[in-house]
């Protein structure tokens, strides 16, 4: 299965993460992507997606044009005013997926318990060739 990645973060930077980049390791890149476990079985992919902290509601997933997008965002909470001086959870985030064209809606299955989104995706099956229909010439 082809892996088409996009990513959202609304985190906003500030002078500190200059820091934060100063000081870690020259080899460690940490990851705020939507993380991702992909596993093949013999007639499906199976997607497990960590999306801790989200509710059921909080998250959307749509099939387009051949891409599997899950997408989370918090709901704020009425009369929160809160004012953040540092913020490292993201609001809201996104990955999209190439899954196909020929796969619908009713055939991707989602489960999501304990703060990970499983999704099941059947394979392609590869299409049979059409027979060719010859037209008579008179």
């Amino acid at each position: 299965m082809k892996q088409y990645l996009q990513t959202r973060n609304n985190q906003s930077s500030d002078l500190f993460d200059i820091f934060d980049d100063f000081f870690k390791p020259m080899f460690f890149e940490e990851s705020k992507e939507l993380r991702t476990n992909i596993k093949e079985a013999e007639n499906t992919y199976e997607l497990e997606l960590e999306l801790p902290g989200y509710q059921k509601e909080e998250i959307k997933i749509s099939l387009d044009k051949g891409y599997l997008t899950v997408s989370a965002t918090k709901t704020k909470k009425e009369g929160d005013t809160s004012k953040y001086l540092r913020r490292e959870i993201a609001e809201s985030t996104s990955r999209s997926y190439y899954v196909g064209s020929d796969l619908t809606r009713e055939q991707i299955k989602a489960k999501y318990q304990n703060g990970i989104l499983c999704l099941t995706i059947p394979k392609e099956v590869p299409k049979k060739e059409e027979e060719s229909h010859l037209i008579e010439i008179e």
